[in-house]
């Protein structure tokens, strides 16, 4: 018998977490945090420790009291990347559970380097298995690691292969056949387990009602590429937020910021968690290019220290949702004792996450950098989310027998679901949308 519980990432975007029923086995994808939830109760961006039940309450982590009835029955819990909407909740959660923890390399880097930073103690191993492994996780299941394409390294499919067929978990990728770090998604494989039969797919609904095809990352790269050697900086600050977690980006940037004769700061404790989770792994190497400042205290030391070097710096920023703990808010509202000038350059390498709290943070730091003047450069960035066409790539690839769409509202669920409709699914026979806390049985 197969069961799956939606335990959250089914009624929103964040917060994801599926549990897998096999038998008498349990595996649980993802434990992922519900960053608006979280920041909005910690007023934090960073990990910081509370209380799991408050969390749970907040809507700030899944709710895993809806697998009360199957928790002794969990044998594993594997994350498939380093996002913290999929992986933020472990330190919390984990303990509920006598299950070891499996992930790529730089997703149990990232884990780890959560863990010590907040004196966290785990009572579950943590283990590490490449992209395009696999291993017997019992007599009866195989689990499979599939490299795909995403915003951040090492982010993989899930598949868990049974008696009755393999169920594949595919939350959060892109189809990306020009990467700028790392190989193209393993297309030959997804190829391999269409040939067989794929019992479910349980799908990323994000952007499935986008017509179109997600572009690379390397387009990301160019529109990066205009904006900071392309426009002339000369004697001005340069200021580049994105998401910490993207080193891919992480490394245009540093790229471009050399072509610029500019020495590089990155500043910010997330920033520092992830890069140092990609040099630990010999993914990329930034810490002989780039000067890394962690903690407020010492980013306002060296900020002080240049604020009239102008046109030598390029400043790499946490903020990008316009957080208020970050360095970026910190620095527009003078905590930070950093002086933006008239036409100082400030770039936005991302696109505002479209929550209530991000909108309107965004727009208080955006109408705070118009008072100095500054020239503002926004939604330099491609998404590393699938559009409709690869979600209909991925679908003709695998040839699921069941859909469950997953990662996103209703209308984005809904869009995924009319997708497999028009693709000879039937809604409610082998479509299933499903809400947080519900569970089917195939």
């Amino acid at each position: 018998m197969i069961e799956i519980c939606a335990i959250g990432g089914y009624n929103e975007v964040g917060k994801n977490s599926t549990a897998i029923r096999i038998d008498n086995e349990v595996y649980v994808l993802d434990l992922g945090i519900h960053l608006e939830n979280y920041i909005k109760y910690t007023k934090d961006e960073d990990i910081v420790s509370v209380n799991p039940k408050e969390l749970m309450k907040a809507g700030a982590v899944p709710d895993i009291s809806v697998i009360d009835d199957w928790k002794n029955n969990v044998k594993m819990i594997l994350p498939t990347h380093a996002h913290l909407d999929h992986l933020g909740a472990i330190p919390y959660l984990a303990n509920n559970f006598k299950a070891p923890i499996m992930s790529t390399p730089f997703t149990t880097e990232v884990l780890k380097g959560i863990l010590t930073e907040d004196k966290i103690k785990l009572n579950s191993k943590i283990k590490s298995m490449s992209a395009n492994s696999s291993f017997q996780a019992s007599n009866n299941i195989k689990i499979e690691f599939i490299h795909i394409t995403h915003s951040t390294p090492q982010t993989v499919m899930i598949a868990l292969h049974t008696s009755q067929g393999t169920i594949l978990y595919a939350n959060d990728f892109k189809f990306d056949l020009f990467p700028t770090l790392g190989k193209k998604p393993n297309f030959r494989r997804l190829e391999e387990l269409g040939k067989h039969k794929v019992l479910a797919l349980i799908c990323d609904s994000t952007y499935s009602g986008d017509a179109r095809k997600m572009p690379s990352e390397s387009v990301a790269k160019e529109m990066l590429k205009e904006v900071m050697l392309g426009i002339n900086s000369k004697n001005k600050h340069v200021v580049v937020t994105t998401f910490s977690s993207h080193i891919a980006r992480l490394k245009s940037i540093v790229e471009f910021g050399r072509k610029m004769n500019r020495k590089i700061l990155f500043l910010g404790r997330s920033m520092a968690k992830y890069v140092k989770a990609a040099e630990a792994t010999g993914i990329t190497r930034f810490s002989d290019k780039v000067e890394l400042v962690k903690y407020s205290g010492q980013i306002k030391r060296k900020l002080k220290k240049i604020a009239n070097e102008r046109g030598k710096y390029l400043l790499v920023v946490t903020g990008h949702q316009g957080e208020p703990k970050s360095v970026l808010a910190k620095m527009v509202n003078n905590e930070l004792k950093f002086n933006f000038f008239p036409e100082d350059h400030v770039i936005f390498s991302c696109r505002t996450i479209p929550t209530p709290t991000n909108i309107e943070n965004r727009q208080k730091l955006e109408a705070s950098l118009k008072k100095f003047n500054v020239r503002i450069f926004k939604d330099v960035h491609q998404s590393g989310h699938a559009a409709r066409e690869d979600l209909r790539d991925l679908i003709n690839f695998v040839k699921p027998q069941h859909i469950i769409p997953a990662h996103g509202n209703p209308i984005m669920t809904s869009a995924l679901a009319d997708l497999a409709v028009e693709m000879g699914y039937k809604i409610g026979q082998n479509v299933h949308l499903i809400r947080d806390g519900e569970r089917i049985r195939l």
